[in-house]
């Protein structure tokens, strides 16, 4: 049953093609690498909720490398994913600079990066360490699990682009049993 991170962390262990994943990215040894947003989201979701878990269609991979800010490095990086798991689409972002597309203060880590999400539920990402899955949830896992959608306090004053985020994802097509907040 999932009930707090230490759950989630054993089931993404559980879970051979997510492990799969998660040792692509670890064997690149990305500096503060971790896979997040719907890589987590989804598949707790679909446990939650008695589904078969869906295709890993929203793999999104995320590090914090001040030394090289350029989009050229994040595609290679992709790259290298690709021949490492050709069968999903991956996307990866440096979170050093991100701020800048989001309009916030500078980011000092992922864990910063990752607070400045959308939403708290999509606020959380892992990786491996040691072998084994650690999380990061900047807001908490009690959204994520008590299937809730709600901006984070970074997004309360980007509405608008939250909502657009609602309409574009349609989470409630496959998870009818969400409450989403519009925060109005």
């Amino acid at each position: 049953m999932l009930r707090n991170s230490t759950n989630i962390s054993a089931f993404i262990e559980s879970h051979a093609d997510m492990m799969r994943l998660l040792g692509a990215v670890a064997d690149l040894q990305l500096p503060d690498g971790w896979i997040g947003a719907g890589f987590v989201r989804n598949a707790v979701w679909d446990a939650l909720t008695g589904r078969g878990p869906a295709a890993l269609n929203d793999v999104d991979v995320v590090y914090f490398d001040r030394t090289d800010l350029s989009a050229e490095r994040d595609r290679s990086i992709e790259a290298d994913l690709v021949r490492a798991v050709a069968t999903v689409p991956w996307s990866v972002k440096n979170q050093a600079r991100m701020h800048v597309r989001n309009g916030d203060p500078p980011y000092r880590d992922c864990s910063d990066a990752i607070a400045h999400w959308p939403e708290t539920a999509t606020a959380v990402a892992a990786r491996l360490s040691g072998g084994r899955v650690e999380l990061v949830a900047p807001h908490g896992v009690g959204d994520l699990l008590g299937l809730i959608v709600r901006p984070t306090p970074p997004f309360a004053g980007k509405l608008a682009l939250y909502r657009a985020r609602l309409r574009e994802k349609n989470w409630r097509e496959r998870w009818p049993e969400l409450t989403v907040y519009d925060a109005t």
